[in-house]
């Protein structure tokens, strides 16, 4: 424990990967070799959820190929496999899709983000739609249209976690992990990042080759706000040779600078002035106009609590939901799972009475702050909202004409479930997770509820992941 943190001496390396990955069979490792040819070309015939090809061996077998688009022919090499299905990645690509591009990104293959890059951006986000309707199909609910929610710029991601490692020969690595891996890809440029934390990456590299202690470093988080670009440092402990370095180089950058300091229970220490973490909506973008508050709705919030990582997209979604509820003066809402209040307040200033439930009380704390800075009446409380008997003493107590809904990955089984035997005129579900969506939609469908809108809003550019917006009716 004494050279916790301290740079330890080179050592030689042992010519021996322990992350080089085997391949699998029924889940354990076999001895064939890494990257088995399978010899004549195979057809890719859909995209997976996942954005993987999907292609068959000519015993039938499933073969999920990385990096292959539909219609291509591609030479592969399996690197997994298992009873049901092989993993592998290309080899040669024998026929080009038109839909292939030049990845904007040099580290795109290397590091574990942005795996679409390689499909034209259209066709991302075909896919997305794609999957939303595959999955509800498979649940007996069959969609029409999707609309799409798309941002204007590529270079999108407001926040971001970097892992610091320090490997035996000395050498200080910042950036993102491999695909399905632990081993941290160094990354000198991110496509994705805002501006103003892609200039920060190759300065924080230098400093970090500069300190006494990098080991000591577990993760940095990078933060841009409309009043300040943050600076957060996941720290085992106090390495006072370093504190210079790093506030030199907050004072340098014009960052506000934090340590989240200790092994189990790490608490917060600011280096300088305490920043103002603050999430912005204009009114007028968001289709509120007869508002009695200003033209700016202002939400604060606390390192580690949640917030989109997409602004544009984010404040377009919030826009389609109030679209979508018309909320009037004086109508009821209950917005579940509501955070530090990314719908409650917006919809509570175009005049809804909203009452706001999260399951983490210091949310619930920070959302009736937000409420009151706003000068808005929203009440709010805390409640576990996966627990079946909290959810009908809530719907119980709060008769509403509308309900929103924004789960985590998990989903709202059982709020949607109780949502069921009640006949609530809207709901408006936001998703981060089309499958958990998908079987909470059949049990409202299966209630009497109709899909009304389906929306799809692209959050995370170049992957796979995506945001799904429905509006349900009851229907009786």
């Amino acid at each position: 424990m004494a050279m916790l943190g301290k740079r330890r001496p080179p050592r030689p390396a042992s010519g021996h990967s322990g992350l080089a990955r085997q391949p699998y069979s029924n889940g354990v490792p076999t001895k064939q070799p890494i990257g088995i040819d399978v010899g004549a070309p195979l057809s890719i015939e859909r995209l997976a959820h996942d954005g993987r090809g999907v292609a068959h061996h000519p015993d039938g077998k499933t073969v999920f190929v990385d990096r292959a688009l539909p219609g291509e022919q591609v030479e592969v090499a399996v690197h997994v496999t298992r009873k049901r299905f092989d993993e592998a990645h290309v080899k040669t690509l024998v026929t080009r899709s038109p839909q292939r591009v030049e990845p904007p990104c040099a580290h795109f293959g290397h590091c574990g983000g942005c795996d679409l890059q390689h499909l034209a951006l259209d066709a991302q986000r075909a896919h997305k739609r794609e999957v939303v309707s595959e999955l509800m199909a498979r649940q007996g609910v069959r969609l029409s249209a999707v609309t799409p929610i798309n941002g204007q710029s590529e270079h999108y991601r407001r926040r971001a976690r970097l892992g610091v490692k320090v490997d035996g020969q000395g050498n200080v690595r910042l950036g993102f992990r491999a695909a399905n891996s632990h081993r941290l890809v160094d990354i000198e440029h991110c496509h994705v990042l805002v501006p103003s934390l892609q200039a920060l990456l190759d300065p924080l590299k230098q400093l970090l080759i500069e300190l006494d202690a990098p080991r000591s470093i577990g993760h940095i988080e990078l933060l841009s706000t409309p009043k300040a670009t943050v600076v957060l440092v996941r720290q085992l402990k106090e390495q006072p040779q370093d504190r210079g370095r790093w506030q030199s180089f907050a004072d340098q950058h014009h960052v506000r600078f934090g340590i989240w300091l200790g092994r189990e229970s790490p608490s917060l220490h600011w280096y300088g002035e305490v920043p103002a973490l603050e999430e912005r909506f204009s009114l007028s973008a968001l289709g509120v106009t007869d508002s009695q508050t200003a033209n700016e709705l202002v939400l604060t919030f606390a390192p580690g609590d949640f917030l989109q990582v997409n602004a544009e997209v984010n404040q377009k979604m919030v826009a389609q939901v109030i679209a979508w509820l018309a909320p009037g003066q004086g109508g009821r809402l209950l917005d579940l799972f509501a955070g530090i209040g990314n719908f409650s307040l917006p919809i509570a200033a175009a005049g809804a009475s909203v009452h706001a439930v999260e399951g983490s009380a210091a949310m619930v704390e920070r959302l009736k702050a937000n409420a009151e800075l706003n000068r808005l009446v929203v009440s709010a409380q805390q409640a576990d909202l996966n627990e079946s008997t909290a959810v009908k003493a809530l719907l119980d107590e709060h008769p509403v004409d509308a309900v929103v809904l924004d789960p985590p990955r998990s989903g709202a089984e059982a709020v949607c479930q109780a949502l069921g035997r009640r006949k609530v005129a809207k709901i408006a579900y936001v998703s981060c997770d089309p499958a958990t969506l998908a079987r909470d939609a059949a049990h409202l469908v299966h209630a009497g509820y109709r899909v009304e809108h389906v929306a799809v809003a692209d959050m995370f550019l170049h992957t796979a992941h995506m945001e799904t917006l429905m509006l349900f009716e009851y229907a009786g």
